[in-house]
Order: C-alpha cells, then sequence, then structure tokens
C-alpha cells in the first residue's frame, strides 16, 4: 500500500494536487482513499461530491473520506472525556461548558491521522492519499506521535504509582474523582495508536510531496519544511510547483511573471535537488470534478510513475559507528546539537528532535560531528558516554 502526503503554505493548490493525484491513481486501476486532516475540508468541493462521515465511492476505485471528528473522538478517547467531563461536573461547570472544554485544540487533525490509521490496516486500499493541513500546522502533527512517546514512556509509570497513592487523598480532601484503570488503558492506546501511525508515515511505502507556487516567500518556507520534514524521520520524494504561467502567446504584462516564475523554478530546482519538481500550469479554470482533476494529474506526472515506492533513503541512518541525519537546506548556524544520556537532540531552526541511539552508539562517546552535503553525520567511538 502506497501513503502519499500533500502539504504546503496555504493557497498554494494542495487540496487540488492531492485530489488529482487520487483520481488519477483509481483510473490507473488503483483501489484509492483520498482523505484530510484539515479542519477546512476542502477534498469535498474540490472533487465536487457530498460525503457522509464514511468513505464513500465517487467514481470507481475512488473513494473520499470526510472524518467526523466527534463521532471518532467518541470512539478513540471515549473514556478520557466521560472522566474529564465528569470531572468538569463535579467542579461546578454546566454540561455544555464541560463538552466545550473537553474537545482539545487540535483534535480533528489527530483524529484524523487515527482514522488514518484504521483504514490502512483494513487492508482495502492500495493508495491512500491525504491531503494535509498547511505546512506549520501539518509539522505540528507529524512531530506529535514521537513527543508524546518521549513523554508517556517517562511519566506514565511514574504516574500510575502516584496515583495508587495520592487518589485516596484528592477523593477525600479535594472530593474530586481521580482517573481509574480505564481511564490510563485509554490513554495508553490512544499512545499506542499515535505511535503507529508514525511508523505508517515513516515507513517504506509512505512520502510526503511538497506543494508551492513560484513565489519567493512560499519557496522559502517551502524549503524551511524540506528540512523539518527530514528533521521529523518522514521522506519528501517530490516537489509540485503549482500555477505556473506558460510562455506562450504571452503578452507584456504576462511576460514579466514568466521571467520572475523561471527564474524561481530554477532556484526551486536547485535547492531541491534531486527531488523532482513536477510543474503545473496556471490553468483557464478551476478544476473542479474527477475528470478535470484526471486531467491534471496526467499533466502533473508525465513521464513518470507517481505510486512507485520513494526513491530517496531515509532521512535516519545508522551505519556501523555513524548516525547520519538529513536535514537538506539546513545552515549550519542554525543546527544544535547535544547529548543526554541515551539520547541525541538535534536542534534545526525553531524544530527539535529527541532521537533515542540505538544499544551500539548508545555506549559509546561522540567523536565528532560535522552537517556535510545536506546530511548531518555524527560519528562514535568506544569510551564510554558522554554526557
Amino acid at each position: 500500500m502506497r501513503v502519499l502526503l500533500f502539504t504546503g503554505k496555504g493557497g498554494v493548490g494542495k487540496t487540488t494536487v492531492a485530489a488529482a493525484t487520487a483520481t488519477l491513481a483509481a483510473r490507473r486501476g488503483l483501489k484509492t482513499l483520498v482523505v484530510s486532516t484539515d479542519t477546512a475540508h476542502s477534498l469535498a468541493d474540490a472533487l465536487d461530491v457530498a460525503v457522509g462521515d464514511q468513505p464513500v465511492e465517487i467514481e470507481p476505485g475512488l473513494h473520499l473520506h470526510q472524518v467526523d471528528t466527534q463521532k471518532s473522538l467518541e470512539r478513540h478517547w471515549g473514556e478520557l472525556q466521560d472522566y474529564a467531563r465528569g470531572l468538569f461536573a463535579e467542579l461546578g461547570l454546566d454540561e455544555i461548558t464541560s463538552e466545550e472544554i473537553t474537545v482539545l485544540p487540535g483534535a480533528e487533525e489527530v483524529i484524523a491521522l487515527l482514522e488514518l490509521r484504521e483504514q490502512a490496516h483494513s487492508g482495502r486500499w492500495d493508495v491512500i492519499v491525504v491531503d494535509c493541513a498547511p505546512t506549520a500546522e501539518t509539522l505540528r502533527l507529524l512531530a506529535l506521535p514521537e513527543a508524546l512517546d518521549w513523554h508517556v514512556s517517562r511519566l506514565l509509570p511514574v504516574g500510575r504509582k502516584l496515583m495508587k497513592v495520592v487518589a485516596p487523598f484528592v477523593r477525600s480532601v479535594a472530593h474530586v474523582s481521580t482517573p481509574g484503570e480505564e481511564v490510563v488503558s485509554a490513554g495508553e492506546r490512544f499512545h499506542r495508536g499515535l505511535m503507529e501511525v508514525r511508523e505508517l508515515l515513516t515507513g517504506e511505502s509512505a512520502s510526503v510531496r511538497l506543494v508551492l507556487t513560484p513565489e519567493s516567500v512560499v519557496l522559502a518556507e517551502a524549503r524551511r519544511t524540506l528540512t523539518s520534514l527530514n528533521l521529523y524521520g518522514y521522506r519528501v520524494d517530490a516537489v509540485i510547483a503549482n500555477r505556473v504561467f506558460p510562455a506562450d502567446g504571452a503578452d507584456e504584462w504576462r511576460s514579466q511573471w514568466v521571467r520572475a516564475q523561471s527564474k524561481l523554478l530554477a532556484e526551486a530546482e536547485e535547492s531541491f535537488a534531486p527531488l523532482p519538481v513536477h510543474v503545473v500550469p496556471y490553468l483557464p479554470g478551476e478544476p473542479v470534478g474527477a475528470d478535470a482533476l484526471a486531467k491534471v494529474g496526467e499533466g502533473i506526472y508525465a513521464g513518470s510513475d507517481p505510486f512507485a515506492d520513494p526513491a530517496v533513503e531515509p532521512p535516519l541512518l545508522f551505519d556501523g559507528h555513524e548516525l547520519s541525519l538529513a536535514l537538506p537546506g539546513a545552515d549550519r548556524a542554525e543546527v544544535d546539537l547535544a547529548r543526554k544520556g541515551d539520547e541525541l537532540i538535534v536542534t534545526a531552526g525553531p524544530y527539535r528532535r529527541i532521537l533515542a541511539l540505538p544499544t551500539a552508539l548508545a555506549r559509546r562517546k561522540i567523536s565528532g560531528a560535522v552537517l556535510r552535503e545536506g546530511r548531518l553525520r555524527v560519528r562514535f567511538v568506544a569510551g564510554g558516554r558522554d554526557d
């Protein structure tokens, strides 16, 4: 099963490109699901269909899934919500206020990821296309499973022991309920589900495609996004430049745009090399509906197989006494490296990742690190750890 995620700065046309790719997959005979983690839910508009809360076949082989957040939240997080609502009620909040508070910010995107995991495990699909939220939200969302794992792995065992000690005191003095075993178990299931999502999206058959328009601000953000996605372990296998003015028959006004875009496209090809940069021309009308989108998809991937496994190597590699992490486009001045016990803390710009070192490296000392040709290489030698 192939998993393709599409993201980009808001307004660059990532939903159109995702829908076009999904439509093309279905018309090539692949059983395809297209789903969105973007709360705007523009996919149904692009495909010009009405959908429910279950995957709906909108043409042969093409299914659209628009996640019903409330129903999914109750299924995945029901015990936690019930406990939280009950706790707020004990504190004197009315039912409506308690309901609103328990729907956490960002819950829709997280629940969409859990739904994606369920669909992947169903075995029904050859291709799953994910229309992600704009880049900043997508980066936070994709970083969440590993960040949550780091905290849960350390806090949950301590929290279980502490809860047994303080629960009687809280109930008798504060007169509020403490979470029972079923609530803690629900939290563990939720945590495991997110880790399975991460395993799926960083696997050998999953990749991200960056959608941009040839504008300097958009291109700068796309470069940073490429670095950040690699930092968190997600492969990027292609870049799609959307809304490119055709040079043929251009008047003076459009010729200026053509020259400016040509310069930025050349920068993009240099910045993202060796990744392919697919070009989508500025269309005379908005592509709405499966037929129009399929035509766009054929134009995007002309001469290539967009559903083959990604040809790029994993961002994170362990090779003997060396750890290497792809950080394409990273500035040496913005990259920082620190070690704490069995963990390596890598910072690239505003983003940070905590890497658990494998046993073979955790017992060794760092002998040096270098950022060269878009890869951070950290060398280890025998001689004890250096905290």
